[in-house]
């Protein structure tokens, strides 16, 4: 189990058999002890202290999906345009979230964000209806059947030989803020090679030997965390300027000093990248942000 970071623990029963049992599906929708979840893009139903679950007769019309069992209790979800009151966007609510109420939430805005983008046949271009407990789209016109997308992204930790780290800035980010490098998986590209081909693109440092470290489901929209260390084999930094505005190598003094007296900020405990950052520190870190 890969522990300090959200979304990556919390695994329950998905039944995807159930998926196609029609009475089953029946069942569910009109069982008032199923809990069923309000999505609508990144948000979800949601308060203070943490989702906020329906019964299935006091909940808006909308698209449906089965996402599985907790504790011997159905979980679902409703798919909306927007969600009403009490609702929060679930990055921001999951920092109070058991792992099992933020697996689940995961889950739901994952489905929900590929359904609002891909309500046509790829193949055709004619409108889809929802399946198999929201799971599936099939095409009416031309028969296609799809499912629910997950983009490939690495994200990495790269080290040098005297063991400092690599972190770079966006250039729509605030000075200070730094992270670990990242990018998509291109087609035909091993992750390996994709995290040597990210640092070389926006930093142009190269990289030798990569170890997999641990995934995280990021589905904003629709990207699965692929975390991996690096070790680079050269350490003079060029930014690209159009992803990484800044990138510097960080010692642990470094990184000690500059979170303590906040001239650096590191991303938040939902993110594999903290907890890339704080494996190779060695110790929790202060100076966050969300």
């Amino acid at each position: 189990m890969a522990e300090g970071f959200t979304f990556a623990d919390g695994a329950y029963n998905r039944h995807s058999e159930r998926r196609v049992d029609d009475a089953f599906m029946d069942r569910l929708w009109t069982d008032p002890a199923t809990r069923v979840l309000l999505v609508g893009g990144e948000h979800v139903s949601a308060d203070a202290d943490g989702l906020v679950w329906h019964s299935p007769d006091d909940v808006p019309a909308g698209d449906r999906l089965y996402l599985g069992t907790v504790d011997g209790a159905e979980h679902a979800a409703v798919l909306l345009d927007k969600v009403p009151d009490p609702a929060r966007a679930l990055r921001v609510a999951a920092h109070e979230l058991s792992t099992a109420q933020a697996r689940l939430g995961v889950h739901a805005v994952g489905v929900a964000q590929w359904h609002r983008t891909h309500p046509r046949c790829s193949r055709c271009g004619a409108p889809t209806a929802v399946a198999e407990g929201g799971h599936v789209r099939r095409c009416p016109e031309c028969g296609a059947v799809h499912f629910p997308r997950t983009d490939p992204a690495v994200i990495m930790l790269i080290t040098d030989d005297d063991d400092r780290a690599l972190l770079g800035r966006r250039p729509d980010w605030p000075e200070g803020r730094f992270s670990t490098l990242a990018g998509f998986v291109e087609p035909g590209e091993s992750l390996e090679d994709a995290v040597r081909r990210e640092t070389l693109e926006e930093t142009a440092v190269e990289v030798g030997e990569v170890s997999y470290a641990a995934s995280q489901p990021w589905p904003f929209p629709s990207s699965l965390m692929l975390g991996f260390f690096g070790k680079a084999r050269t350490t003079e930094v060029t930014v690209d300027g159009t992803e990484t505005a800044d990138a510097r190598w960080f010692s642990r003094e470094d990184v000690r000093r500059m979170t303590t007296s906040g001239e650096l900020a590191l991303p938040g405990s939902v993110s594999i990248s903290r907890w890339l950052i704080e494996r190779w520190y060695g110790a929790p870190l202060a100076g966050s942000w969300r």
